[in-house]
């Protein structure tokens, strides 16, 4: 049996329910590979590129700004799963305006989509908001916050269905990032200086990802039982409406990437980032084949 490390970069669903659906349903097993799957939510690049890593945002960065080499070989959605929730009194974004918010760390995939959002409704993220730099986490923190008033607004992932969250406290849900900005965003993603992409173990891996995005397409009963153990503190049917709402609309069936949204997305990042684009979609997403 082949063995690999997969590392996540972020927590919650969007980073995590794939992987969990094709080791809880035996597909990694089929495969013939084993896969340990790491927390590198803090790790700094050069630890990462040892490994597979299912983060393509923070790649994404990473190859513009470091240099390194990433290719992405299956991609999961092109909406990134992040959300903007706010205290009452702020209803829209150009409301964040000298307000408080928790952001995720510049350098991340979630901190440049944070940029690009507030940047169409007209606001810089450095200097028309007091930004809470917050690393990736279950956000419960950001949430005591947004109670007691420490910060007025936070930018969230999918750690919780923030539609039910903002509900449950009379907050606003200010917008969904993926109706703002597209990128292939999470997969599986390597460095061919220490991986090479057609390795048996990283195809096995890709393999089983598509397989278990099938799952999220085809059987939507088995989905949310895998989704409610991300999401804990919500009800079934609070589940299933974030489910219909937020995973099946867009998550791939195939693992492919759309290379117009990749090279639009390559654009925004690079710019916001003040370095050049120096490499194409088709050579960042090499998702069209795996090797059997």
């Amino acid at each position: 049996m082949h063995t690999i490390d997969l590392t996540y970069v972020e927590r919650g669903p969007h980073e995590e329910l794939v992987t969990y659906i094709a080791d809880q349903e035996d597909y990694y097993a089929d495969e013939g590979v084993h896969v340990a799957l790491r927390d590198g939510c803090t790790w700094d690049a050069e630890r990462l590129r040892r490994g597979a890593t299912i983060g393509l945002g923070r790649t994404l960065v990473s190859r513009l700004v470091d240099g390194i080499p990433w290719v992405a070989l299956n991609v999961n959605t092109d909406r990134p799963l992040f959300w903007f929730l706010a205290r009452p009194g702020v209803t829209s974004l150009a409301d964040l305006a000298g307000r408080r918010l928790a952001v995720h760390p510049p350098r991340t995939g979630p901190g440049r989509f944070a940029q690009i959002v507030l940047g169409q409704a007209g606001l810089d993220l450095d200097r028309d908001v007091q930004t809470v730099v917050r690393w990736p986490g279950d956000y419960g923190m950001d949430l005591r916050w947004l109670r007691d008033g420490t910060i007025d607004a936070a930018l969230v992932g999918s750690t919780m269905a923030p539609e039910a969250v903002a509900a449950e406290y009379g907050w606003h849900m200010l917008a969904f990032v993926g109706d703002y900005f597209q990128i292939p965003t999470v997969g599986v993603a390597v460095d061919p200086t220490y991986i090479d992409p057609d390795d048996p173990a990283v195809q096995a891996v890709v393999r089983a990802h598509r397989r278990a995005l099938q799952v999220i397409h085809n059987d939507p009963d088995t989905t949310v039982r895998h989704l409610q153990t991300f999401l804990g503190r919500h009800t079934e049917d609070e589940v299933r409406a974030h489910y219909e709402a937020f995973i099946a609309p867009y998550f791939t069936a195939d693992g492919q990437a759309d290379l117009a949204v990749g090279a639009t997305a390559i654009t925004a990042v690079a710019a916001g980032l003040g370095v050049p684009a120096t490499f194409t979609a088709a050579e960042f997403y090499r998702t069209a084949t795996t090797t059997p």
